[in-house]
C-alpha cells in the first residue's frame, strides 16, 4: 500500500494518512473487506509514531470507513454506494468552496466560473 507522507506539509501526518486511505476507499481502490496494514506495521514502514497512525485509524473508524477486529486486524468497512457518493460529494464541495474563494479574491465573476466548471466537467481542458 502506497501511503506517502511529507514533513513539509501543513497537514499533520495523521491527516495525510487518513486522507490517503479515505481516497483509496472512496475511489474503491480498496474494497469492502480488504485488509489495511496494522497500525504497528504502517508506523514502522513510514518511520512514524504508532500514536500518529492510531489517531488516523480511529478517525477512519469513527467515520465508518474501516473496522478493526481484535486479533485479526483492520479492514475496509462495508459501505453502501450512497454513503460513498456522499463522502465524495463532501470532498468535492470542499474543493469547490476553496476554488470559489480563490475566484472571488482574483475578481473572477460567477458566470465566468460557471462556464469554466462546465468546460472542465465536460473534459475539454483535461
Amino acid at each position: 500500500m502506497d501511503i506517502i507522507i511529507t514533513m513539509r506539509s501543513d497537514k499533520p501526518i495523521y491527516e495525510q494518512i487518513e486522507s490517503q486511505l479515505k481516497e483509496m476507499i472512496v475511489s474503491q481502490k480498496l474494497k469492502a473487506g480488504d485488509p489495511i496494514p496494522s497500525m504497528r506495521a504502517l508506523a514502522k514502514d513510514l518511520h512514524i509514531s504508532l500514536i500518529t497512525v492510531k489517531k488516523a485509524y480511529e478517525n477512519l473508524s469513527r467515520d465508518g470507513l474501516i473496522e478493526t477486529i481484535v486479533g485479526k486486524g483492520s479492514f475496509v468497512a462495508s459501505l453502501n454506494t450512497e454513503q460513498l457518493k456522499e463522502e465524495k460529494q463532501r470532498e468535492i464541495e470542499a474543493l469547490l468552496s476553496k476554488a470559489c474563494q480563490e475566484a472571488k479574491a482574483a475578481g473572477i465573476r460567477k458566470d465566468t466560473l460557471k462556464e469554466l466548471i462546465d468546460i472542465l466537467y465536460e473534459g475539454e481542458l483535461l
